[in-house]
């Protein structure tokens, strides 16, 4: 037993010698094999990053690192971009809503340069990964991440609006990678481009191919078939995108895409004319709920109210369901759209007053969409106008324009329309003021003071409302006040309710203290902490005055609550008295005509004539008055009113142009010649034929004819641009300036003042610039204007001569310089050598011919000279 025990533990003792042993070698082993181990990996990582063999520890290597490094942080940055993207875009509802959610800018950038730092990085990972990975051996890409590193440099530069380089990465993958998984994408994505660069019918043609020839699912299908969509709604053939909007909507996968492509389908048959389709479409975006966007929603239901049939439509149920649009919270950002479908319910169902309250809180939710905007005010200034508050009307057509694209079809618009409310806003003015005045003049010194004691009675009422209001809010602000600075006595006045002391003391009340402050104001003012502070220097407001209820107002505006001072304003003098009555009269006679001619505003029309011929008017304003009646009563079907109108022209105005034309139908079917418009194309005429000084005075003379008529401010325009013409600069801006400023309210001074304000400054400059600079010339001659000058035999033969000449395209002018000088004028020259040996282009006969001395000028310096007529000064610097 004792020998076996020994046995036994010198075994054990061999077995733990052995195993020591062994670990200590499988030690040394690890440590000999590390550096060969290391040695093998760098081997194989060496061999496997090569790009030209083709193995397979190779391909996997490259693969995955692209995949998941290099590309997958590029799609990264590429999906943070489109997010971004999507975030700034604003839809416009009020058209078709584009596929993509994408604000193509106009802006040119350099190189180098990008709209969004994500689409940058994505295209530098998408080349790192090209660069670095790719395994072309043989002519053949080896890597099968190539095509998605080509895709991924393709939307980026797509997304950064870079179309024509996205356009060859698309179309790299389409020619070196057919086999791709990709090569649809590729399609989809190139025509996509395509389209982007205004190749719509190209799109269509391929995609079309792509979708006979390739059966699309999913996602894919949903992509191709909205772009082909997009592209036939880009070429104005909305019903052919009807159904590829239908499969792209039913093909795709993301809820937010299938709202948008639903509302786009709606959207469409609203525009063929088809709302029970568009409403189908709607219910569609309406039954995806929470699973979309909101605006969509919102959106889809405000579509569907656009289309409520006001004949059949239940409108209880209509309104009832507007009202729950716009008492459920969630819709509080879309209140201004909500509102203004309201407005428009009301509108449509004759309900103006209604429909303006729903208008005006549409614009007081301050929404963002400008086109909504403009859309509130300019229905409200057609309200105005429809109902003549045509002042009104003007204020809101202005704040429309603030909120419209300038220059736009609709801006110009709505400008004409504002424009043509200018002059009735500028007569009215006048007539409702000198009226008020006018009518203050007849009354009786007792009845002045009757109306103004009235007047200034309401005025003190007004005031002390204001005070009241005022010392309320004062109140309120003191009150806020003590309670922050009286946190101290409150303190104290816890702390003595704490220990059981309970006290009444003022001070320790907040409001007592807030209201007690608040009284002394109201009483004393503000009055500095001193002796004798109850006296009246020392308030701090000594420009106070009492009224009867002990009230304070400004003595500065204690005048405007004395009638004296009011009736010490009205005028007194004859001449003046005169000179509002005229203004008067001529805005009564003005306003006749442009609700007649203009507005069609027959009654309106009527009445100011009517009132103008009670007035007393001036003789010239009281026969055209009578005709206009005339012609109004005609048009309204008023025979009776129409036969004495008639007679009462022919029996008193016997030989004026309107009787003429009363007893002789014929004679205003064939237009009177010596109707107003037919002088002006007469004296036009004489204009065009450069006879100046005739057009001043044959304008001078109808301007007088003409006195009151619409016609006046075109011939005074017409007469300025002939004292410009015959007279120089200095004249024509004298001129200019009268017609703006007498006849800034027509047509003709506003054109005028335009004239002022973009070409005057352009026009003042005299100074003659070097003539070698410029390509084209003339030579003048000058003839005095006397009868024996020998001008026309002089045109008759340079024109025979000039015909002659080759190589030139010569022709001839003659120009007015002023009431002393006309210039014959050869013109076609191009160099100023050329010009000035001109007599060298004709031959020997037309030479012996034309003997008068000429000067060269350049076209340029030619029309300085004629419009600051410095022909001297021209001649002594050459």
């Amino acid at each position: 037993m004792l020998i076996f025990t020994c046995l036994c533990r010198k075994n054990i003792i061999f077995s733990q010698v052995l195993s020591y042993v062994i670990d200590k070698k499988i030690a040394l082993l690890k440590i000999a094999l590390k550096p060969i181990l290391s040695a093998v990996i760098v081997t194989l990582i060496l061999v496997g990053c090569s790009r030209k063999k083709d193995r397979f520890i190779n391909r996997n290597f490259h693969a995955i690192t692209a995949e998941y490094n290099t590309l997958f942080n590029g799609f990264s940055a590429l999906e943070q971009g489109r997010n971004s993207l999507n975030a700034s875009y604003r839809d416009n509802y009020w058209a078709i809503l584009p596929i993509e959610r994408m604000q193509i800018e106009e802006e040119v950038l350099l190189p180098g340069q990008s709209k969004n730092a994500e689409f940058t990085k994505a295209e530098e990972k998408a080349v790192k990964a090209i660069q670095k990975h790719s395994m072309n051996v043989e002519g053949k890409e080896k890597n099968p991440q190539m095509d998605e590193a080509y895709l991924l440099l393709g939307k980026s530069r797509y997304f950064d609006q870079r179309f024509i380089p996205a356009l060859e990465a698309f179309n790299y993958i389409l020619y070196k990678y057919p086999a791709s998984d990709k090569i649809n994408q590729a399609k989809v994505w190139s025509e996509k481009t395509n389209m982007r660069l205004d190749n719509n019918t190209l799109a269509i043609t391929n995609l079309k191919l792509l979708l006979e020839q390739e059966e699309l699912e999913g996602q894919d299908l949903a992509d191709a078939t909205s772009i082909l969509a997009q592209a036939y709604i880009n070429t104005k053939h909305l019903d052919s995108a009807l159904i590829p909007m239908a499969v792209a909507a039913k093909s795709t996968k993301k809820d937010h895409e299938k709202g948008r492509y639903f509302f786009i389908k709606g959207q469409l048959y609203d525009a063929l004319n088809k709302p029970d389709s568009a409403n189908r479409a709607f219910d569609k975006v309406i039954d995806l709920n929470r699973k979309i966007p909101r605006k969509y929603l919102i959106n889809a239901h405000l579509e569907k109210a656009k289309n409520f049939n006001y004949q059949s439509g239940d409108k209880l149920v209509f309104t009832e369901h507007l009202k729950a649009l716009e008492e459920d919270r969630e819709n509080r950002p879309f209140l201004d759209h909500i509102y203004h479908q309201k407005a428009q319910y009301y509108l449509t169902s004759g309900n103006d007053s209604l429909a303006q309250v729903y208008y005006n809180k549409s614009l007081r939710e301050n929404s963002t969409d400008k086109i909504l905007v403009a859309t509130n005010y300019e229905t409200l200034g057609d309200i105005s106008f429809d109902t003549n508050l045509y002042k009104e009307a003007g204020a809101y057509y202005d704040s429309t324009m603030t909120n419209m694209v300038e220059n736009s079809k609709p801006f110009r618009i709505i400008k004409r329309k504002r424009e043509n409310l200018e002059t009735v806003i500028y007569y009215e003015d006048i007539a409702v003021v000198n009226d008020s005045i006018l009518n203050l003049v007849l009354l009786s010194k007792a009845e002045r003071l009757q109306y103004f004691e009235d007047y200034t009675t309401t005025l003190k009422l007004q005031a002390e409302a204001e005070i009241e209001k005022q010392a309320i809010i004062d109140q309120k602000k003191g009150l806020a006040v003590n309670n922050a600075g009286n946190t101290n006595a409150s303190s104290f006045a816890k702390s003595a309710k704490s220990s059981g002391k309970s006290s009444n003391f003022y001070f320790y009340n907040d409001q007592t203290v807030a209201y007690g402050k608040n009284e002394f104001l109201r009483i004393w003012g503000d009055r500095e902490l001193a002796e004798n502070w109850r006296w009246s220097s020392k308030s701090a407001s000594s420009n106070v005055v009492a009224l009867e209820n002990g009230s304070g107002i400004d003595a500065a505006e204690s005048e405007l609550f004395d009638p004296e001072y009011y009736i010490a304003q009205i005028p007194s003098e004859p001449e003046v008295i005169a000179t509002l009555q005229k203004d008067r009269n001529y805005a009564y006679y003005q306003l006749g005509l442009i609700y007649k001619e203009k507005f069609k505003e027959y009654n309106l029309s009527k009445n100011k004539f009517l009132a103008l011929l009670k007035s007393n008017p001036e003789e010239r304003l009281i026969l055209p008055s009578k005709y206009n009646l005339y012609k109004i009563y005609e048009l309204q079907g008023r025979s009776d009113a129409v036969s004495i109108a008639k007679n009462d022209i022919v029996t008193n105005y016997p030989d004026s142009r309107y009787a003429q034309i009363l007893n002789n139908p014929n004679l205003a079917a064939l237009r009177d010649e010596n109707s107003p418009e037919s002088v002006y194309e007469k004296v036009y005429a004489l204009f065009q034929n450069q006879e100046f000084e005739r057009v001043i005075l044959e304008s001078d003379s109808h301007i007088s004819t003409f006195e009151g008529d619409a016609i006046v401010p075109k011939f005074e325009l017409l007469k300025a641009f002939a004292i410009g013409r015959l007279n120089g600069f200095e004249a024509y801006e004298n001129a200019i300036n009268a017609v703006a400023v007498t006849y800034a309210n027509t047509s003709e001074g506003l054109q005028a003042q335009d004239i002022i304000n973009s070409s005057l400054e352009t026009l003042r400059a005299s100074a003659f610039v070097e003539n070698d600079s410029f390509k084209h010339f003339k030579v003048i001659y000058e003839f005095e204007n006397t009868p024996e000058n020998g001008l026309e035999d002089f045109v008759k033969t340079i024109d025979e001569s000039v015909k002659k000449v080759k190589y030139f395209k010569l022709s001839t002018s003659v120009d007015v310089y002023n009431k002393d000088t006309t210039f014959v004028v050869v013109h076609g020259l191009k160099s100023i050598e050329g010009s000035q040996g001109f007599m060298q282009l004709l031959n020997k006969e037309d030479r012996k011919k034309i003997k008068r001395p000429f000067f060269s000028i350049s076209s340029k310096n030619y029309r300085t000279l004629q419009i600051h007529k410095n022909v001297d000064a021209y001649k002594a610097i050459q």
